[in-house]
């Protein structure tokens, strides 16, 4: 089976390069991300992407880092982003795209909000924790960072969607920790949000490709976009050397 899904993978690739060599900026590009980068990083990546090239069709694929991992892996994805999971994966070239940071979210006239100076991981332990399932966006910092101060915070709730976490965080459930990138002010007018950069290490979100994977240019395009360092001859590099 892994010799037949091998050739299947590579026929495609073939067909690929030929619609490549014909010059047609049209076809398919499938994105497989968790959903914190297709809620939040994606989607005026995939609106400037549509208007340059609205003859190709895109699917955007939304599971966990290990989702997003096998398919890729299985040909069903041609681009992977995530946080957690890809780099660990051999078959798989990763490119780093942006870092971010955690921040806490409230309600309005919470304690938390009154104090004199910065958050501590102490203070937040004095509460209820909603926040995100293990393995999703970031969470083994957060349980590292209580981890090494002998701290174990009260996790009454978590989620896949940082949606869910500031909707919970409204209804006085808890204070919610949630990326930094899941937080605006302008949506989120029943919330109140505090800076976590001192208390979390820094998350680095990656693009992923599988090894031996032709890219169509428009797929280059679409991943320079998204991280404006990864230019074509970045990602092909990385290939070559992966």
């Amino acid at each position: 089976m892994p010799i037949i899904q091998r050739v299947l993978l590579d026929a495609e690739s073939l067909r690929r390069a030929g619609q490549e060599l014909q010059g047609r900026e049209e076809g398919r590009l499938s994105i497989a991300a968790t959903h914190s980068q297709a809620r939040y990083a994606l989607p005026h990546v995939v609106r400037d992407f549509r208007q340059r090239y609205p003859r190709v069709t895109l699917h955007l694929h939304q599971g966990s880092p290990k989702q997003v991992a096998e398919m890729l892996l299985s040909g069903e994805a041609d681009i992977g982003v995530a946080t957690e999971a890809l780099a660990s994966y051999e078959q798989l070239v990763t490119l780093p795209c942006y870092r971010w940071s955690h921040s806490i979210v409230v309600p309005p006239g919470h304690p938390l909000l009154d104090l004199p100076g910065p958050v501590t991981l102490q203070d937040l332990a004095h509460f209820p924790i909603i926040t995100y399932e293990v393995g999703y966006t970031g969470r083994s910092h957060i349980d590292d960072a209580f981890a090494k101060e002998g701290l174990h915070p009260d996790v009454v709730l978590t989620a896949m969607d940082a949606d869910v976490i500031k909707t919970y965080v409204e209804l006085g459930m808890g204070v919610g920790i949630v990326a930094s990138i899941a937080v605006d002010p302008d949506r989120d007018t029943h919330l109140r949000m505090l800076d976590a950069g001192h208390l979390f290490e820094i998350n680095q979100t990656r693009l992923a490709i599988r090894r031996g994977a032709w890219l169509r240019g428009f797929a280059y395009s679409f991943i320079e976009t998204f991280a404006p360092t990864l230019t074509r001859e970045a990602v092909e590099q990385a290939l070559v050397v992966g």
